[in-house]
C-alpha cells in the first residue's frame, strides 16, 4: 500500500544527495531527525467495513483519536453508533456524530463504550443525531479526510457542515478538546449523554456546578445494548467532571420522554424512538436533571478564528474520581502541553522496541503495529487507586494499576507474550485484575473475554489459564501464586472437555482446552504438584479423541460417540468457532509430536503444512486456508520450523509481515482483535513467536529489520538489552543462513525465555536462497 507521493519523496532525496550509491542502498529515515513516535499513524486499521471487505467480519476496526499507553480515556471521533462498528468509527464513513472520551480498539460484536459525545455546532441546536444518509436530519456533520491529522496523541478534523475545527487530545484519565469556530451568533457546544456505541446509556445525570462546569454520570447496563448487544453483560457506570474555557451563560438541558420500549439498538433505532429524541423538551432554568435520554448544550458568539476548549476527567467510579483525575492530569488550558506530553508517553512507551534497517513503510506499520499493542489492558482504576470490583463495590490498590479489556481467546497467542518481554509489570497487573475479578465475582474462576468486570463468555478455551501460566514460567510472579493456580484450576475444571474426554460437537472446543489442560498441568508441575500435574497432562492428549481416521482430520462427534456429517476441512463450521476443520486442526501447540503422529509421521505432517499455505490467496484476506485474519491459525506458519522446513517459516512470516500489513485505513487485513493482530506482526517482524506459550520458546524467523534492540525491565530480567542483527538483510535476502547467539553457533530455530532476558545477541546471516541442510 504504498503511494506515488512516498516516491517522488525518495527520488527527491536522492537527487538532493546527487544520487550516491550509499544512498541508494537503502531507503530508510527518508526524513532526517525522524523519531520513532513520528511513525505512528492511528488511521492504520481504522475501518469496519468498505468496499474491500470479503467476509462478515471487516477490517482492523481501531480507533484514530487520541490515547496514552494503557490510558482509561480513548477521545476519538464517531461516525456511527450501531451496527458491528465497535470502535465507533470507520474510515469509510462520511459523516461524524462527534467525539466521546471512550473507545474499544479492535472489537466486533457491535462494541460498547463511546460515552460522553461532544460535538461543536453552528446554528439550529437539533437534540438527535441523525443518520449518515441524511446528516441534516440531526447534528452530524459531513467531514473530508483531507483535513484529519493523526498522530500518537492528537486527532484533528473539520466538521463541514459547521465550519469548525475540532482537535483532540488526552492523558492517562482526562481529555482536553480544542474548537476553532466561525464567525456566528449561535456556536455550540452539545453533549449526548445516552450515546453508546451499540446501544445507549438508560439513565444520565448532570450538574451545573458553576458557570464553567458541570458534572454527572451516564449508566449503562446490558438493558441498553452496548457489547454484544446486551448479550456481552456490559454493565458499568461513566461519571464525568467536564469544564469549558467558554462561560456558560446561555445553556440548557434537554430531556426525551421515550416511548415505553426496550432499549437496545433494534428498538432506539425505530422512528418513533427517534422521534421523541428529535423532539426532545429543552429546560434552560434547570441547574440538575436525572432522567433517561439528557443532552447539554451551551450557546456563545464567536469571531472567526476564535478557539473555545473543553476538558474532562473520566471515572468509572465517581464523580469525585473524575474531578481528581481531571486535576491530576489537566489541571491547565494549555492544548499543545498536553497534545506534547501524551505525544512524550507514546515516544517513552515504545523505547522498549527499536528498529533499524526498513524501509519508511516498514517502520510505520512496526510502530503503528506497537502502539496499537499497548492500548490494552486498559487501566480502570482512577489516579487514587480506587476501582469498581466485580462486586459492585469500591476497592483500592496501591501496589498494581486495576485493569480491563481482556480479549482472552485472541490475546494469548502474540499479545500476552510480547508483554512478558517488554512489559512485565502490565502482566502482572493483569493478573492481579483477573484474580479480582474471579474473588469479588464470587465465581472463583477466571473470565474468558473481560470487559469492565463483566463475564461475557465470548470465544472459547480457557486463554486466562495460558497467560497466567506463561507469565509463572518467564518468573512473573507478583501476584497470589496458590490463588492464581487454585482458580486456574477451577477454571479448567469449570468449563473443559469433561468426562467425554472431547467437547459435544466441537473441534474448536475440544482442541483449546486440551491445550489449556496443558498450561495448567505444566504450573503444577512447577509448584510440586505431580498429582494434579499426571492428571491434567493426561487430559491435555484429549485431542486425538476427535481424530478421525477415516477423513484424515480432525472431526466433530456428539456425546454418543456419533460423528457429524462430514462436509471437507474447509468448509466453515463443522464444529469450529470463527474457523474451519482444515484452520482449526493446526491448534495442538504443546503436543507437535502427537500431531505429527496422528497425521502420519513428519513427512505427512510437512506435506500437509505446505499444502495449507500454497493455497493461501495473495491478498490475505478471509479465505479457507492460512487465515491470518483469524486468530486460530497465527501459530501455523512458526510450525514449519517443527517441521523440518524452517526456510519456509522465513518465506511466509515476511510475506505475511510485507502483504497482509499496509500504512493505511485498510492496514489491517482483519480484526485487531485488542492488539493481536499488531503484536504479531511485532513479534514477527523482529524475528520471534512462540507455538505455545507457556513453554518458555521463541521460534526464530528471518526478521524484517536489520537491527533490534529490546530494552528489558531490570526489576524482573538481570539483562539491560538483548539485541537481534539479521547482517546483508533485504527484501531478496529473506533467508537465514547462519544463526549465532552470544557469538556461538546456534544449531536451533527457536531461543528461549530465558536467553533473551539474560540480555545478549543474536545475529543472523541472511541470503537469497534458503539454507537446506
Amino acid at each position: 500500500m504504498r503511494t506515488s507521493v512516498y516516491f517522488c519523496l525518495i527520488l527527491s532525496v536522492l537527487l538532493a544527495v546527487g544520487c550516491s550509491s550509499s544512498k541508494t542502498k537503502e531507503v530508510v529515515d527518508v526524513e532526517e531527525g525522524k523519531q520513532p513516535v513520528d511513525y505512528i499513524n492511528p488511521i492504520i486499521g481504522a475501518v469496519t467495513y468498505g468496499k474491500k471487505s470479503k467476509d462478515a467480519h471487516g477490517f482492523g476496526k481501531t480507533f484514530p483519536g487520541s490515547a496514552t499507553p494503557f490510558g482509561l480515556v480513548q477521545l476519538s471521533p464517531d461516525t456511527v453508533s450501531d451496527g458491528d462498528n465497535g470502535p465507533g468509527y470507520s474510515y469509510e464513513h462520511s459523516t461524524m456524530e462527534g467525539f466521546s472520551f471512550t473507545h474499544m480498539s479492535g472489537i466486533g460484536w457491535f462494541g460498547d463504550l463511546g460515552n460522553f459525545l461532544v460535538t461543536p455546532t453552528v446554528g439550529k441546536l437539533q437534540t438527535n443525531r441523525g443518520v449518515s444518509k441524511d446528516p441534516e436530519s440531526g447534528y452530524r456533520s459531513r467531514y473530508s479526510h483531507d483535513t484529519e491529522t493523526t498522530e500518537a496523541g492528537y486527532y484533528a478534523v473539520t466538521l463541514e457542515d459547521y465550519k469548525v475545527k475540532a482537535e483532540l487530545t488526552s492523558s492517562a484519565r482526562a481529555g482536553i478538546i480544542r474548537f476553532t469556530y466561525p464567525e456566528s451568533d449561535s456556536s455550540r457546544v452539545q453533549i449526548d449523554l445516552a450515546r453508546r456505541v451499540g446501544g445507549t446509556s438508560t439513565e444520565q445525570y448532570i450538574k451545573i456546578v458553576n458557570e464553567n462546569t458541570i458534572e454527572g454520570w451516564m449508566k449503562c447496563p446490558p438493558e441498553g445494548g452496548g457489547w454484544g448487544a446486551g448479550a456481552g453483560n456490559a454493565d458499568y457506570v461513566v461519571y464525568f467532571y467536564c469544564q469549558f474555557s467558554k462561560p456558560l451563560k446561555d445553556y440548557g438541558i434537554w430531556s426525551a420522554d421515550l416511548p415505553d420500549v426496550k432499549r437496545k439498538m433494534r428498538w432506539i433505532r425505530k422512528d418513533n424512538y427517534q422521534d421523541a429524541i428529535k423532539n426532545a423538551k429543552i429546560y434552560t432554568d434547570k441547574t440538575e436533571l436525572q432522567g433517561k435520554h439528557l443532552g447539554f448544550y451551551t450557546n456563545f458568539d464567536t469571531k472567526e478564528g476564535e478557539e473555545v476548549l473543553l476538558k474532562s476527567g473520566i471515572s468509572f467510579v465517581s464523580v469525585a474520581g473524575a474531578k481528581e483525575n481531571l486535576e491530576h492530569d489537566i489541571n491547565h488550558w494549555d492544548f499543545d502541553k498536553t497534545r506534547e506530553e501524551a505525544r512524550d508517553s507514546w515516544s517513552k512507551a515504545i523505547e522498549n522496541i527499536k528498529v533499524e534497517g526498513g524501509t519508511d513503510d516498514e517502520k510505520t506499520v512496526f510502530y503503528t503495529s506497537l502502539y496499537h499493542t499497548l492500548i490494552d489492558p486498559r487501566a480502570f482504576s482512577d489516579v487514587n487507586g480506587n476501582y469498581i470490583g466485580a462486586d459492585k463495590k469500591v476497592h483500592q490498590s496501591k501496589d498494581f494499576t486495576y485493569r480491563t479489556i481482556f480479549s482472552g481467546w485472541d490475546v494469548f497467542r502474540s499479545q500476552f507474550p510480547l508483554q512478558t518481554i517488554i512489559n512485565p509489570e502490565l502482566v502482572n497487573d493483569e493478573i492481579n485484575s483477573l484474580l479480582q475479578m474471579a474473588e469479588f465475582s464470587g465465581r472463583e474462576y477466571l473470565p474468558r473475554w473481560e470487559m469492565l468486570n463483566s463475564y461475557s463468555g465470548v470465544m472459547l478455551g480457557n486463554p486466562a489459564v495460558s497467560v497466567i501460566n506463561d507469565a509463572y514460567q518467564k518468573g512473573i510472579r507478583n501476584y497470589d501464586v496458590e490463588k492464581a493456580f487454585q482458580y486456574s484450576l477451577n477454571t479448567v475444571n469449570n468449563t473443559g472437555n469433561g468426562e467425554l474426554g472431547y467437547s459435544n460437537k466441537h473441534i474448536s472446543k475440544t482442541l483449546e482446552y486440551a491445550y489449556s489442560d496443558w498450561c495448567l498441568a505444566t504450573m503444577a508441575k512447577s509448584l510440586g504438584k505431580s498429582d494434579i500435574a499426571e492428571k491434567y497432562l493426561k487430559r491435555s492428549k484429549n485431542y486425538k479423541n476427535i481424530w478421525n481416521d477415516e477423513v484424515n482430520w480432525f472431526r466433530a462427534k456428539d456425546s454418543s460417540g456419533t460423528w457429524l456429517p462430514w462436509e471437507g476441512k474447509t468448509k466453515h463450521g463443522q464444529g469450529c468457532i470463527e474457523s474451519n476443520p482444515y484452520q482449526q486442526g493446526w491448534f495442538v501447540p504443546h503436543d507437535i509430536d502427537g500431531l505429527k503422529e496422528l497425521m502420519g509421521g513428519e513427512e505427512a505432517f510437512k506435506n500437509e503444512l505446505v499444502s495449507f499455505f500454497d493455497n493461501t490467496p495473495e491478498d490475505f484476506l478471509w479465505n479457507n486456508y492460512y487465515n491470518h485474519p483469524n486468530e486460530p491459525v497465527h501459530h501455523v506458519p512458526f510450525m514449519l520450523n517443527e517441521a523440518g522446513v524452517p526456510h519456509l517459516t522465513q518465506k511466509y512470516t515476511r510475506t505475511i509481515c510485507s502483504d497482509a500489513y499496509g500504512t493505511d485505513a485498510f492496514g489491517l487485513c482483519g480484526n485487531e482483535d485488542v492488539g493481536q493482530m499488531s503484536a504479531w506482526y511485532v513479534l514477527a517482524s523482529i524475528g520471534i513467536h512462540p507455538i505455545s506459550p507457556g513453554d518458555n520458546k521463541y521460534q526464530i524467523t528471518s526478521p524484517v529489520f536489520k537491527d533490534v534492540v529490546i530494552k528489558l525491565d531490570k526489576k524482573y530480567y538481570s539483562g539491560k538489552t538483548f539485541k537481534i542483527v539479521a547482517n546483508n538483510n533485504s527484501k531478496e535476502n529473506i533467508y537465514i543462513q547462519s544463526i549465532k547467539l552470544n557469538d556461538k553457533p546456534l544449531d536451533r530455530f527457536y531461543i528461549t525465555h530465558d536467553e533473551i532476558t539474560k540480555g545478549g545477541l543474536l545475529e543472523m546471516e541472511m541470503g537469497p536462497e534458503p539454507k537446506i541442510d
